[in-house]
């Protein structure tokens, strides 16, 4: 008798060893698209701090041209800074240091 209730209680047995390998599977999905959503959302963020950082700078950069245009800031000044500032050749170039 006692081998009739093994047998019967193995596809009991086997049928939640299933289902809890099912809900393991789901939940490695689940987290695997949450570490996906994270991601990109973090992405997204990192984006847009460097879009706004270039923004800040080139609003900044045409405030001061507009200052140095208007004579209400000095060009050799300017010119001093950024003599100072930039280092790569190609930066320098632009503003034909060198």
């Amino acid at each position: 008798m006692s081998s009739n209730h093994r047998t019967a209680s193995e596809p009991v047995t086997s049928k939640r060893a299933a289902q809890i390998a099912q809900l393991e599977e789901r939940l490695r999905q689940l987290k695997a698209r949450e570490q996906a959503v994270d991601a990109r959302r973090r992405s997204l963020e990192s984006r847009r701090r460097r879009k706004d950082d270039t923004r800040r700078k080139i609003l900044v950069g045409a405030i001061v041209l507009a200052k140095v245009e208007q004579g209400e800031f000095a060009p050799d000044r300017l010119r001093a800074w950024l003599d100072a500032a930039l280092t790569r050749t190609d930066d320098r170039a632009l503003f034909r240091f060198d």
